[in-house]
């Protein structure tokens, strides 16, 4: 086949996935080939190759992957679909039953993906076995690879998770810990650094396990310490991270590193001990209300927010309440609640007592009014004061940003603020944002 065929991509789920995408899409560049489209709903020209990186976090998620699937398929008669991802990984039979599918990669195949959509053109076969994800011991390295979510850069520090909660796939989708080199993550820093970009996002599958597999002692903490020495990074934020990462030594650390965001996603998942227990969460509400106190004594203006399901087996109205009054008590800025979704393969899904749909559905809309209600409040309190903004773009003269601590701020300004970090006065409190004018 003839290079510089046109490629298609559309991505779902995760800033892990976005980022591996990022790395796809540069792997096909260097190999001649063009990419016509990035996640884009309306294709308007036709792709020979067209790669769906799935995700499969929900029963929705594998919904949406499916849709996408036939929905570019249709679009693009004449192409080859690959689907790639976490989905892909865990539903290889499943996906490989639905007709407009040509090829399903797992996850550890993906940095090689052009070899093998290239064997698989030549060969115009479907007979490779999808590679054993769970074998994996090491951090497959994509290389310089840096995928930016518009003025920040995203950086995947970490793959897999061994915490097996009993109602996640993730574990048989990623496999096991594996971290990447340190070296490989400052050098790619440093580098996204000389291009003036300011703040750079840590993620990974689970990035409190970042270090775990290494023979030697070399913890998340000491590459923040390390990321926060690079010139011209001016503000690190850490992504979705495991509550029990918040340490006294860990915070005691971080508190010396000014580049920090002062915000935390804790995945709380519940407020009530004996939902987290069965689901095999590993620490318990005392505890997570010990670790929301260490940051509020260090940082004065930390904002908290996290993720919760509701309507996981067993939960009664018992337990919801109690989850619902600990919420209120630990006062999140903003939490995002998902009713519980069955996962074939996981603990969970064998659990009596499912909860009835209409039930996660009113539960849901309860805890969905009790973060509204939160993060308006929180943004009011900042009426009047004066905040740091790194704005990101620009829509009909009104920039938009955040602050160190991630409120969303808009702002009027005939100046071009894109990628710059401005003081600016809050003047309106919104529900989603705060409305704000420059420092006169």
């Amino acid at each position: 086949m003839e290079k510089k065929d046109k490629v298609l991509f559309i991505t779902l789920g995760c800033k892990v996935n976005q980022y591996e995408t990022n790395a796809m899409i540069q792997k096909f560049l260097e190999n001649g080939y063009e990419v016509i489209e990035n996640g884009q709903e309306k294709v308007k020209e036709q792709a020979d190759i067209c790669i769906i990186n799935t995700c499969t976090v929900t029963n929705m998620s594998d919904r949406k992957s499916r849709q996408k699937i036939r929905m570019v398929k249709e679009k693009n008669k004449n192409a080859i679909v690959v689907a790639v991802g976490c989905y892909a990984q865990v539903a290889k039979e499943e996906l490989e039953k639905i007709p407009e599918i040509d090829l399903v990669l797992g996850n550890n195949e993906k940095v090689e993906i052009v070899k093998h959509i290239e064997q698989y053109i030549k060969e115009k076969r479907k007979e490779k076995e999808l590679q054993d994800v769970m074998k994996s011991k090491e951090f497959s390295e994509f290389g310089k690879i840096t995928f930016t979510e518009k003025t920040r850069a995203v950086i995947k520090v970490q793959d897999g998770c061994d915490r097996f909660c009993s109602y996640c796939i993730i574990p048989y989708a990623r496999g096991r810990v594996r971290s990447r080199k340190p070296e490989n993550i400052l050098s790619e820093i440093s580098e996204i650094a000389n291009k003036g970009i300011q703040e750079v996002v840590i993620t990974g599958i689970h990035v409190a396990s970042y270090g775990k597999d290494f023979k030697e002692d070399y913890k998340l903490i000491d590459l923040l310490e390390e990321i926060n020495k690079i010139d011209g990074i001016k503000r690190i934020r850490l992504g979705s991270i495991e509550p029990l990462l918040i340490t006294e030594e860990f915070v005691k650390r971080l508190s010396k590193l000014e580049k920090v965001c002062h915000h935390f996603h804790l995945s709380l998942q519940s407020g009530c001990d004996e939902t987290l227990k069965r689901m095999n969460r590993k620490y318990t509400t005392e505890q997570f209300r010990e670790i929301v106190k260490m940051l509020r004594d260090i940082y004065s203006d930390v904002n908290l927010t996290t993720d919760i399901i509701v309507g996981f087996p067993g939960e009664t109205e018992e337990e919801f309440k109690t989850t619902y009054n600990f919420l209120k008590e630990i006062n999140f800025y903003k939490m995002h609640i998902f009713k519980y979704s069955p996962r074939k393969g996981t603990k969970a899904d064998l659990m009596p007592n499912q909860i009835d749909g209409s039930i996660k559905e009113k539960r849901s809309k309860k805890l969905i009014e009790l973060s509204d209600k939160n993060q308006l409040e929180y943004n009011k309190s900042y009426l009047g004061k004066e905040v740091e903004v790194l704005f990101e773009e620009q829509k009909e003269g009104i920039y938009q940003g955040h602050t160190q601590n991630y409120i969303l701020v808009h702002c009027k300004s005939k100046q071009n603020l894109e990628n710059k970090i401005e003081k600016v006065k809050c003047e309106k409190a919104l529900n989603e944002y705060i409305e704000a004018k420059p420092k006169m």
